[in-house]
C-alpha cells in the first residue's frame, strides 16, 4: 500500500513539475545567439524532412557571435503616439537582440500621449513585468484571477516602480497633461502580448456573435458593432 502511495505522489509531482517553471528555460551555455533560419548555419540533416521547430530560436555558433548580436540602439527616441489608444510600445526582445535567446529577459519602452494615452488591458502569457516611470504620471493596475477578480491599482510618478505578475490582465493610463514615458523589463525573451479587446472582438476569424452576446450579456447589435471596429494592437 505504501508503495502505491509513493508511486501516486511521484506521478503527481512529475505532472506538476512543468508548471513550476515560471520563466524561460535556463541556458546550458554562455549564450545562444538566435538565427532566423537554420540554413544560415552549416547544418547537416540525415533525412529530408519538413523544417524543425524549436522552443525559442536556433543558435548561432558561439565562435561567430559579435557585439551587434547583443546590442540595440534607439530607446532614447520619443515615438509617435497618434493612434486610437494614444500609446506606442517599442519592444526590445529576441527579435531585436538575437543574443537574448535563452536568457529569459526583454525590455520595452512605452510612450503615452497626454490626457488619456493608455496601454489597454492586456496580458503577457510568458512573463512577469516590472515597470518604471521616467516621465509623466500613470495610473496603473492589474486584476487578480478568478474568483476574487480584485483590482490592484496605483498612481505612479517619475522614479516609481510597479510589478505586473505573470499572466494577469493589466493596464497603464496617462492621467497627466503631458507626455509620459515608461520602461519595463519582462521575464522572457519573447513574453507575448494578448490585448483583451483585440482578442475577443478582433479575432480572425471572428468569434460567433451569439456566443459573445451570452458571454458578455450584450445586445447582438453592440457585439457586431464592436467586431466591426479596427482594433489597434500595441506590440
Amino acid at each position: 500500500m505504501k508503495t502505491a502511495h509513493f508511486i501516486l505522489i511521484f506521478c503527481l509531482l512529475a505532472l506538476a513539475s512543468p508548471f513550476a517553471y515560471a520563466s524561460d528555460p535556463s541556458p546550458l551555455q554562455d549564450f545562444c545567439v538566435a538565427i532566423n533560419d537554420p540554413k544560415d548555419e552549416i547544418i547537416t540533416f540525415f533525412f529530408s524532412s519538413p523544417p524543425v521547430f524549436v522552443n525559442g530560436k536556433f543558435c548561432k555558433d558561439p565562435k561567430l557571435a559579435k557585439a551587434q548580436d547583443f546590442y540595440y540602439s534607439g530607446l532614447n527616441i520619443p515615438i509617435n503616439t497618434s493612434n486610437p489608444v494614444g500609446s506606442t510600445v517599442t519592444p526590445v526582445n529576441v527579435a531585436q537582440i538575437p543574443g537574448l535567446n535563452t536568457l529569459g529577459i526583454s525590455l520595452v519602452r512605452i510612450d503615452y500621449a497626454p490626457n488619456g494615452g493608455l496601454n489597454p488591458p492586456h496580458t503577457h502569457p510568458r512573463a512577469t513585468e516590472i515597470l518604471v516611470v521616467v516621465e509623466g504620471t500613470l495610473y496603473v493596475g492589474f486584476v487578480t484571477s478568478n474568483t476574487d477578480n480584485r483590482l490592484i491599482t496605483k498612481v505612479l510618478y517619475p522614479g516609481d516602480v510597479f510589478v505586473f505578475p505573470i499572466g494577469l490582465i493589466h493596464f497603464q493610463f496617462n492621467v497627466g497633461k503631458t507626455n509620459a514615458v515608461a520602461f519595463a523589463a519582462l521575464s522572457s525573451q519573447n513574453p507575448g502580448v494578448i490585448t483583451v479587446a483585440n482578442a475577443v472582438f478582433g479575432s480572425n476569424p471572428p468569434i460567433n456573435p451569439d456566443f459573445l452576446v451570452k458571454a458578455f450579456q450584450l445586445d447582438k447589435n453592440v457585439v457586431k458593432n464592436l467586431q466591426s471596429k479596427f482594433w489597434w494592437a500595441n506590440n
